[in-house]
């Protein structure tokens, strides 16, 4: 096999002493076993791993499933050191490994996984290395099929993968050398992720305190409440800022749904074509704009639901903790409009600043959506008739532009720690994948000439396998031998019937008999 990537896609030589093979040269690839509903319950009911359970170095076993395993639990059942590959998952993450390393127990997997069990002379260690290696630098993404934005990668291409093979004890030296220098970015990234998490509740509480007025500490707070109304529960609103009032979102703007989308009209090549926002696109405090679809409406639904700018945007429905979530219409778009699962407030008569409300609608509104939302099997949502309901702090408006700038400038200084956070995070990255191209250049540990060439350990290996593979057959033809020389069964006699006729050669007339 020809030489491959250091970076993924450049051709390079391997190191003196290594040797090139194949995923399925070095070792067994098994997809897991399919779920089906037949096998929900079931006299052998097991626990199994699935994609949710692995990530990258690390299996979470805090939500396991199981399923019936009769007749088969042998097959799918894992053993420690056996290594576990993401089969399906999003492009970027394909190919996921993780070593199980037997805890839980007693599991097997299915075929959200592929199970890769090394020979003899390779360590799993390594091959977790190849594999963390294929996936940081793309290598899996040129075997997978994409269905529905969700990457694939079968068992049979992943044999087909080329697989780096240093001597064993440069491969154990590696391995050493990686697990320190791992654990101290292991280390740093869970620090910066604990960073960004405290961040993130930071920009929450920033923009809630500038919502209701409570940004300057020395200022004074009170508490509230606003006259009930009837269909919703408004619970214990959060203090303000003295001389902030309460008012029902309809009091200050108006509250629209948006389109649903008709499929017949969208072959209608004379009807107008707009893009319009979906759920996707609202995001908490943020409108992203990556991907905007279009549709083709009627003209006075163009212009009845066309967004304007300061217009506040609000999720209708999906998880519950993302009802009500959104932000502001900068008019980045012409003729943009919104569909039937996002509510659009406009607001009346400056009562106050859309930027206040949807920083409210984002922060301490959370726990009103949540409250007046209902749930479905899978989504929850809130009704237009309760976001109309909503209550919302209200500044005096002489001290509403204050209350903008302080807000701004406060979360100003979030924002920058979070980019710093992250910076640092993917220059983690990096080092990652330098380490990798390191270790797989030959270049992290020094090379011992008398360590064993891998081609001398790949010529083992095959011989291994073959010498398996001799003793499969010889077993499967003494069992097909030991079936064919069991003795047969005699077939049954024939069965032979004698007719009226045959008996005395000729036709019998059997009396009748009627009843009167």
């Amino acid at each position: 096999m020809s030489g491959t990537e250091a970076n993924g896609t450049d051709p390079q030589e391997l190191p003196k002493g290594w040797a090139w093979a194949t995923v399925a040269d070095v070792g067994d690839v098994e997809l897991g076993r399919a779920r089906h509903p037949d096998w929900h319950t079931g006299p052998e009911m097991r626990s199994y791993l699935r994609v949710a359970n692995v990530f990258e170095d690390r299996i979470d076993a805090t939500d396991l499933k199981e399923m019936d395993f009769s007749g088969v639990f042998d097959k799918y059942r894992l053993e420690p050191g056996d290594v576990l590959l993401n089969e399906g998952q999003s492009p970027h993450l394909v190919g996921r490994p993780a070593i199980y390393r037997g805890v839980p127990a007693d599991v097997a997997f299915t075929n959200s996984l592929i199970r890769f069990r090394a020979n003899t002379g390779v360590l799993q260690e390594w091959a977790l290395l190849v594999f963390r290696r294929h996936m940081h630098f793309g290598r899996f993404m040129r075997e997978v099929r994409i269905t529905t934005n969700i990457a694939h990668l079968s068992a049979t291409r992943l044999k087909t993968v080329e697989f780096p093979i240093p001597p064993t004890a440069e491969q154990r030296r590696i391995v050493d050398a990686m697990k320190v220098h791992l654990a101290r970015l292991d280390a740093i990234e869970a620090k910066l992720s604990a960073a960004l998490g405290r961040l993130d509740r930071l920009e929450l509480a920033v923009m809630s305190a500038a919502a209701t007025g409570l940004l300057d500490p020395d200022g004074q707070r009170t508490s509230s409440a606003i006259p009930s109304r009837a269909g919703v529960g408004d619970g214990q609103l959060p203090d303000t800022a003295v001389g902030w009032v309460w008012k029902r979102l309809d009091d200050i703007a108006d509250v629209v749904g948006g389109v649903t989308k008709d499929s017949k009209r969208q072959s209608d090549l004379g009807t107008p074509e707009v893009p319009y926002l979906r759920v996707a696109n609202a995001q908490r405090a943020r409108l992203d704009l990556d991907h905007v679809t279009k549709i083709r409406v009627a003209e006075k639904v163009v212009d009845k639901l066309r967004l304007r700018d300061g217009d506040v945007l609000m999720a209708e429905g999906g998880d519950r903790d993302k009802l009500g979530r959104g932000w502001i219409w900068e008019d980045q778009l012409p003729d943009c409009i919104h569909q039937n699962h996002l509510f659009r407030a406009r607001l009346r008569d400056d009562a106050t600043h859309p930027k206040l409300l949807a920083w409210y609608v984002n922060s301490a509104a959370r726990a009103w959506f949540e409250s007046n939302g209902k749930q479905s099997v899978n989504l929850a949502s809130i009704s237009i008739s309760k976001v109309k309901l909503l209550p919302v702090p209200i500044p005096p408006p002489e001290l509403q532009v204050a209350a903008i700038k302080a807000g701004e400038q406060a979360l100003a200084r979030v924002t920058q720690l979070t980019e710093r956070c992250r910076a640092a995070l993917a220059h983690n990255t990096a080092l990652r994948r330098a380490l990798l191209a390191d270790a797989f250049a030959g270049r992290l540990v020094s090379q011992d000439p008398a360590d064993e060439p891998a081609e001398e350990l790949l010529e083992r290996i095959r011989a291994e396998r073959e010498a398996r593979e001799v003793e499969r057959k010889a077993i499967r033809r003494a069992a097909r031998a030991k079936a064919d020389s069991r003795p047969t069964a005699p077939p049954p006699p024939p069965i032979h019937t004698t007719s009226a006729v045959d008996a005395i050669g000729e036709q019998v007339a059997l009396p009748l008999e009627f009843s009167a």
